[in-house]
């Protein structure tokens, strides 16, 4: 099994989608990444009706990964709803959470989101982020 079965099984087990109250839904999207150290993280989205409580699966498990970890540098992720991403733009991180992993580690510009599961063709954050505006405050660290 390799790491993108891997991914596609533990993020699987999240999906169920489901009201959890009349206002809140949760389980349609779910995201597993694999971090730093080659630890599985999972997330789903959850969505509440009043426009302000709304996670997305990427950043949910992202969150996990650092609540449990510390860690904040993922290496591969993928995020689907019924099923694996098949192209078109399928799995892609929504805005909100490409900008929340580059602003988690400048590293993170290198981790692979997949994009096709039948073929395990992947994209780079980096390629979706191009010219990100926060690497300059990134170099300003790295010099002092």
């Amino acid at each position: 099994m390799d790491i993108w079965e891997r991914l596609y099984e533990a993020a699987k087990r999240q999906y169920h989608p489901e009201d959890v109250t009349p206002f809140i839904y949760a389980h349609h999207v779910v995201c597993a990444l694999e971090s730093e150290n080659g630890e599985i993280y999972t997330g789903f989205c959850i969505e509440g009706c009043c426009g302000v409580m709304a996670l997305c699966a990427e950043r949910v498990a992202a969150l996990n990964m650092y609540v449990n970890s510390d860690q904040t540098i993922v290496r591969r992720m993928i995020a689907f709803r019924d099923k694996p991403p098949y192209g078109e733009g399928s799995g892609m991180p929504c805005g909100a959470c490409r900008e929340f992993f580059m602003q988690l580690s400048l590293e993170n510009k290198n981790m692979e989101i997949l994009v096709d599961y039948s073929t395990r063709k992947t994209v780079t954050l980096e390629a979706l982020m191009p010219k990100w505006w926060g690497t300059e405050r990134y170099n300003d660290i790295d010099q002092q």
